[in-house]
């Protein structure tokens, strides 16, 4: 008797092993992706339902109440840098995104809450942003819900909601300029000056040419095979309407960069000279 209870007992045990082991698809895969935004990040962590021929708006997900947007956990957010949504200041951490969908018009709620999965959980005294928002009606329908980052520029991006046929999107932005231009003036203190870093930003936003240049030159005296720099000066010189300076720039790149091997920049150069004839 004493056998068969222990055997009945092992029996038990390795079935119990066995049923913890199993391990099959979630219903609604969680997801978490970091773009990489201004001079830091956001990071996104939700789960993702899909339509499953249902109705979405209006029905699963009701008009007028606080929506964990996604499924089974709460929805997280992460800026790792302090950013504006609206007109509201958004300290650089992690946060909690939360949405009221509506026929209309959307909430979009960042809220210190990193756990809200029900209404009954939402606390408003917590949010840190909250804004109204249009929905737009999309002539398809998206089967998995999914949020992306789009329209990255250096000091902007939209964050955008996309569900059947539904897309909801809101903005975000950050100081990039005033900490790019604090970083140019520290490091240009230092013995190790990048000159060439500095000039390719005022190149690139519209900042003081002349400097640019004068910084090149400098860059250009620390590497003497630096194509790139001459390329850069070239094109500073050209939007300075100096075309002659320009295309003398230009042509000293074109001679390194041949030494070097290097056609891509050659291309570049060449392309550049036809855009000043």
């Amino acid at each position: 008797m004493k056998k068969i209870i222990i055997s009945a007992i092992v029996i038990l045990s390795i079935c119990t092993v066995q049923a913890q082991e199993l391990k099959t698809p979630f219903p609604s895969a969680p997801a978490t992706f970091k773009q990489d935004f201004a001079l830091s990040s956001i990071e996104i962590s939700y789960s993702r339902p899909g339509v499953k021929g249902r109705k979405i708006f209006g029905d699963l997900v009701p008009y007028g109440k606080v929506w964990r947007t996604g499924a089974n956990s709460a929805t997280t957010i992460t800026f790792g840098e302090d950013v504006m949504i609206a007109d509201k200041k958004v300290v650089a951490g992690k946060y909690g995104l939360l949405t009221i969908p509506g026929e209309t018009e959307w909430t979009i709620i960042i809220t210190k809450q990193t756990d809200v999965t029900s209404p009954a959980a939402y606390k408003q005294d917590q949010d840190v942003v909250r804004i109204q928002t249009q929905p737009s009606t999309l002539p398809f329908s998206i089967e998995t819900f999914m949020i992306n980052v789009d329209n990255i520029k250096n000091n902007s991006c939209t964050i955008g909601l996309v569900w059947d046929n539904i897309y909801v999107g809101f903005s975000v932005t950050a100081d990039v300029d005033s900490q790019v231009m604090q970083q140019i003036k520290d490091a240009l203190e230092k013995d190790n000056k990048p000159y060439f870093q500095a000039a390719q930003y005022y190149i690139d936003n519209g900042k003081d040419l002349n400097k640019a240049v004068e910084w090149l030159d400098k860059a250009y005296t620390q590497n003497p095979d630096a194509f790139w720099v001459q390329y850069q000066k070239a094109r500073a010189l050209a939007k300075l309407g100096k075309k002659a300076d320009a295309i003398a720039a230009s042509n000293k790149s074109i001679e390194i960069a041949k030494k070097a091997k290097n056609d891509d920049y050659v291309s570049l150069n060449e392309k550049l000279q036809k855009e000043l004839k």
